[in-house]
């Protein structure tokens, strides 16, 4: 036996072999390009040598010099090639000799002839071994043009020198047979340095067959068996199976005798494959033609091992020694097949990508293990970079079973065991053929994927824990929000009720009410009690008031099943529409519709609110009925019991649709009319009572159930109060329900003096996260009403200020976390009386003029609010005739501009967008009419038309049909961005819902273990142990670890100026942008200039050993070319652009 071996060869193979090696007693010796310095093969042999130069990879491994020259320095006395590289190379093996090395394979001269598919074709057909008709080797394109038409397609391009499915191409167009003979001779050359290829005719339906061959060199040839490797991919196989299911004894014996007899034909030693197309259509069924030799161990050579319990490689070694057959204790007679087995490969090619090979780094790696499970492996754990220049194997994964279907049943289950993070693999899509019928039937041909394009979009595994803790990273390392001001887990400071009570069903509350009486039985109900009913605003208008929309849906529920127990005659919970829809997608990755299900579900009892904006819905312009109607019945359905509805303008046919859809449910419609300036004021002339009680008239006509007043700046004043009150009440028999801002700090006087008056419900809000921009706090209002004839009967047991005070630690809890995104006044202010800026729109306001660097003149922000709703002609101020006004006072302070010029000469000045569309009556007609002649001037050469959003056909089916697709069109329809963006970031990083508030806005703290749940029995634990110093590319190591594991996770601190050039990324939305589907190296192949159809090679890109096409997304010129040279790149960089 040798005294020391080389592994000519890397990664898998080469560990392969020095396990061998080492069991037979011998020394290894590994080589390795400087880009494979970190490869598990170097550190796993005795010695390793550096070969090559840096940059070339590849070459290295390709060079004979440098592997003569390791294996002297070595001082080893054998080499063994593996597969691939130089595996079939003559020179390598002529090289050996002629140094004095052993190489372990077949003699130069037999891989030369083997290797050469042309000459293993002329010997087959000596031997008597059936074959297919075929071209003479060439270079020459026409001579192959020309082959190919006498041959008849289909027909094969072959490269003369080479294997595993480089530089062969199936061609059945004649029209594609010159574009694809190029590729496949650029592919040889790359792969083996040598173009020459030749054309062979293709079998119809084949199955690809290979029969394990074994030679000593005393002149004895056995077979080991077949294998079926008919599962293939661009003819690179994918599953092996041996033994070849549903073959008969005597096709199997034909198989194997005319392998060995080709063998023997050559005087062939040590271990070769000798490999066969079996048709399985028309008249040529169950026949057989020789193909190819390949003189080497295959990949796939560990199926035969399972099933022969023989040790090919290390049979290799001892034959390459001298040993015979007979010496190993191998006969063909004696030997046997025992169970079966199967092998595939777990590699980082994405099925979803054209199997392009994924770059980047382990983030996570786990493997699999068990019964019947062999695993061959390279240079694959957790921290490990995949890079470009390598084949894409991680693992090869052979199961072994007493017959077909326990060895695929294993090879399933461990496929399922495996997890790999960081990198896409093709472990979907080895399950979708596995648990193929036709595969487990045995009926495989080399067209099967080809057949099946359903394996290819096979789901990947959603892998919610690593999406998890990169956002977790990216937050940790970046800080978009801050430090924490708090870790404290507010549902710490919710009220124990004990776990006997919550496990109980929650008292009846308004919504049992609601079902009961139905809506105008509710309605007529709520007119005749005495008591005050209490509508609880925290979960919506406070917190957009208080904290810019902020609170997560988490937050909201964690406290629900509380209030449900505690305060089960709330009449209402306004906690959904308005501002939270859009915020909920655009900034905390939630889906609204989720947030309602999930609050439904929490407060079974109590009626759910919303805020609705009339057709508007909760978008900001007109939409078709059919919107209307689809939004507000699949929102009926999920949870909302009182839809309040408005128009900024007041105007009600703008709310009709809304009122008839809600109609049309069980739900309650309450209409609002919008309050502003002071109807108790004899200056007064438009917003007076008379006008309130007229827009009453037509609300009532339009069919509300209920009537609200929705006072958003805080401007009702109590004898206001009073008076419109009083009215409403004498004039319709609805119940009326009062929502206000306490922005002055006067309005619980306000709300006493409605109450007085008769109203039936009024808004507070909890007090922790009541006052100023928000309503009054509950509390304050429960006690002025306590042992009256008017209080409130939140509980059953009278205790509701108890019961409201009690909830307030929790709500003081949740507002600390939000810190950064506090946006209310220090303290009340009277100046809205003279501004009337909407309570929620007044705490935004200061946060813009802070961003746009006019935060230390907020007060002249709001003399020109008061100036630009003067302008404007007064209109009610509500979302979004609010934000018109706001633009308009932002604008005209951060222009210095006087209010008089702009009002006399508006075509002077730039205009916002919001106030033209106002002005050319986007959001309806103001009550006052039109302000002239300011409009018409500030309309001139500036009108923009009335937007109406229209819909597809398919859009309005959608709406027509309730469930998550109607949501799903709702959200695309009413915001497209912001729905973009949520579903971009699901996909980026999964439902990051689960994450508690305090880790979703400010990351992860050293040294604190955190839980998420998510789902049912489904908990990942997480941990960070460290962040790494910036590199060049300002990329941090974020070192987390993951239920125990470390998990690196490499992530891009935005603060800091990288010092490597970024590439130029292509633009997704852009058509004519053409981008590296991968990572590789690109050579374009068209000039600036040049006249493109779509679907051309523009240019090829390498990367794996593997050449694909880049092809040009649509016809036109190309305008630019980012390098005329071989470049490097990332997969999504700009190649092109065609215009």
């Amino acid at each position: 036996m040798f005294h020391k071996v080389l592994v000519a060869n890397r990664g898998e193979i080469a560990v392969r072999a020095f396990r061998a090696a080492v069991e037979l007693g011998a020394k290894t010796v590994a080589v390795f390009a400087y880009e494979d310095r970190n490869a598990d093969h170097r550190i796993k042999a005795d010695e390793s040598y550096l070969i090559g130069e840096e940059g070339h990879p590849v070459r290295a491994y390709l060079d004979v010099d440098e592997i003569i020259r390791a294996a002297k320095l070595s001082g080893a006395d054998a080499v063994y090639p593996g597969y691939g590289f130089l595996s079939e190379n003559p020179d390598l093996a002529q090289a050996c000799a002629d140094n004095g090395l052993t190489f372990i394979g077949p003699e130069a001269g037999v891989l030369e002839m083997a290797g050469n598919k042309i000459r293993a074709l002329e010997s087959a057909r000596s031997a008597g071994v059936p074959v297919l008709d075929s071209s003479d080797p060439s270079t020459d394109v026409e001579y192959l043009v020309a082959e190919a038409e006498r041959i008849g397609y289909p027909v094969f391009i072959k490269a003369v020198a080479g294997g595993g499915g480089r530089g062969m191409r199936r061609v059945d167009d004649p029209e594609k047979f010159r574009e694809s003979v190029d590729a496949a001779m650029r592919e040889a050359e790359g792969a083996f340095g040598d173009p020459t290829v030749f054309i062979e005719q293709a079998v119809r339906r084949p199955r690809h067959i290979e029969v394990q061959i074994l030679a000593d060199t005393q002149g004895n040839t056995m077979h080991l068996f077949e294998r079926d490797c008919s599962i293939q991919r661009r003819h690179q196989k994918v599953i092996e199976l041996a033994p070849a299911p549903n073959i008969s004894e005597e096709l199997r014996e034909r198989l194997c005798a005319d392998a060995v007899k080709f063998a023997e034909s050559i005087n062939y030693s040590c271990a070769g494959t000798v490999e066969f197309l079996l048709e399985t259509e028309g008249e040529r069924a169950g026949e057989h033609v020789f193909i190819e030799m390949n003189p080497r161990i295959q990949v796939e050579h560990t199926v035969t091992e399972e099933i022969t319990d023989v040790d090919l490689v290390s049979s290799q070694m001892r034959v390459a020694a001298g040993e015979s057959l007979e010496d190993l204790g191998l006969r063909q007679d004696e030997l046997r097949i025992r169970g079966a087995a199967l092998q595939c490969r777990i590699t980082t090619e994405d099925p979803q990508n054209g199997f392009r090979p994924d770059t980047g780094l382990i983030t996570g790696y786990r493997s699999a293990n068990g019964a019947g499970i062999r695993l061959d492996g390279g240079t694959v754990a957790t921290g490990t970079e995949i890079s470009p220049h390598f084949d894409s194997l991680l693992v090869k994964l052979t199961a072994r079973g007493r017959n077909f279907e326990i060895a695929a049943a294993r090879a399933r289950r461990a496929i399922m065991e495996f997890r790999v993070r960081g990198v896409a693999t093709n472990e979907p899509f080895l399950l979708a053929v596995l648990n193929d019928p036709a595969f487990l039937a045995g009926d495989v041909s080399t067209g099967f994927i080809d057949e099946r394009p359903h394996l290819l979009s096979a789901k990947p595994p959603s892998d919610r824990g690593t999406r998890i803790l990169r956002y977790l990273a990216d937050v940790t390392v970046n800080k978009p929000n801050g430090d924490a001001p708090t870790w404290l887990d507010p549902s710490v400071k919710l009220p124990e009720l004990g776990e006997a009570v919550m496990a109980q069903d929650p008292p009846e509350g308004s919504r049992h009410r609601l079902q009961r009486l139905g809506a105008e039985g509710f309605a007529a109900e709520l007119r005749a009690a005495t008591h005050t009913e209490i509508t609880d605003t925290t979960f919506r208008d406070a917190h957009q008031s208080l904290l810019a929309t902020r609170v997560r849906t988490r937050d909201l529920a964690a406290v629900g099943p509380t209030i449900a127990r505690t305060v089960p005659g709330l009449f209402s919970v306004e906690c959904w529409g308005g501002a939270t829809y859009d915020v909920a997608l655009r900034f905390l990755s939630e889906d609204p519709w989720e947030r309602l299900a999930t609050l439904r579900e929490a407060m079974p009892g109590q009626c759910l609110q919303m805020l609705l904006r009339g057709r508007n819905t909760v978008g900001y312009t007109p939409y078709p009925e059919a919107v209307t109607r689809g939004f507000v019945a699949e929102a009926s359905e999920v949870g909302v019991d009182i839809f309040r509805i408005f128009d900024a303008l007041n105007d009600v046919e703008q709310m009709r649709p809304a009122i008839e859809a809600v109609r049309e449910t069980p739900s309650v419609a309450e209409v609002a009319l919008c309050y502003t300036a002071d109807l108790t004021d004899p200056n007064e002339k438009l917003y007076t009572l008379d006008y309130y009680l007229r827009l009453a008239e037509q609300i009532v006509e339009a069919g509300a159930h209920i009537i609200a007043v929705k006072d958003m700046a805080g401007l009702l004043r109590a004898p206001a109060a009073r008076t419109l009150v009083t009215a409403l009440r004498e004039r319709f028999d609805l119940p009326v329900h009062l929502h206000t801002h306490d922005t002055t700090g006067g309005q619980l006087a306000t709300l006493l003096a409605a109450i007085d008056a008769g109203v039936d419900a009024v808004d507070v809000a909890s007090s922790s996260m009541g006052g100023m921009t928000s309503q009054v706090p509950a509390s304050a209002l429960v006690a002025a009403l306590e042992h009256t004839e008017r209080a409130t009967r939140l509980t059953t047991d009278g205790t509701d200020l108890r019961a409201v005070m009690q909830l307030e630690p929790y709500w003081e809890a949740v507002r600390a976390i939000y810190k950064p995104f506090e946006s209310g006044i220090p303290s009340p202010t009277g100046r809205v009386y003279d501004h009337e800026i909407p309570g929620g729109q007044l705490s935004n306001l200061r946060q813009q003029a802070i961003a746009l660097g006019l935060g230390e003149r907020f007060e002249q922000v709001e003399e020109m609010y008061a100036a630009a709703s003067r302008i404007l002609g007064r209109p009610t101020k509500v979302t979004p005739s609010s934000k018109v006004v706001g633009d308009l006072a932002l604008h005209l302070v951060g222009t210095d501009a006087d209010p008089a010029e702009f009002e006399a000469d508006p075509a002077s000045f730039d205009i916002p967008d919001s106030v033209i569309g106002f002005l050319s009556g986007e959001l309806g007609t103001p009550a006052a009419g039109w302000p002239e002649p300011f409009r018409t001037k500030a309309l001139a050469q500036r009108t923009v038309p009335v937007r109406e959003e229209s819909i597809s056909a398919e859009d309005e089916a959608a709406l027509a049909v309730s469930g998550r697709e109607r949501q799903a069109t709702l959200n695309r329809l009413l915001f497209p961005k912001p729905t973009a963006e949520f579903d971009a970031m699901r996909e980026e990083h999964s439902d990051i819902s689960v994450l508690p508030t305090a880790d979703f806005l400010y990351g992860l703290k050293q040294g604190q273990e955190r839980s998420y749940s998510l789902g049912k029995g489904v908990t990942v634990l997480v941990e960070l142990q460290s962040i790494s110093d910036p590199d060049a590319k300002g990329m941090r190591t974020v070192m987390a670890s993951m239920n125990g594991q470390l998990r690196p996770v490499r992530v891009r601190d935005r603060s800091i100026e990288s010092d490597v050039p970024a590439a130029e990324r292509a633009d997704r939305t852009n058509p004519g942008h053409v981008a590296a589907p991968f990572a590789g190296t690109v050579q374009v192949q068209v000039a600036e200039g040049d006249e493109v159809a779509e679907g051309d090679t523009v240019a090829t890109i390498e990367a794996m050993k593997m050449e694909a096409s880049i092809t040009a997304t649509r016809s036109g010129t190309v305008q630019r070319v980012v390098s005329t040279q071989a470049l490097s790149v990332e997969g999504g960089d700009l190649v092109l652009v065609i215009g």
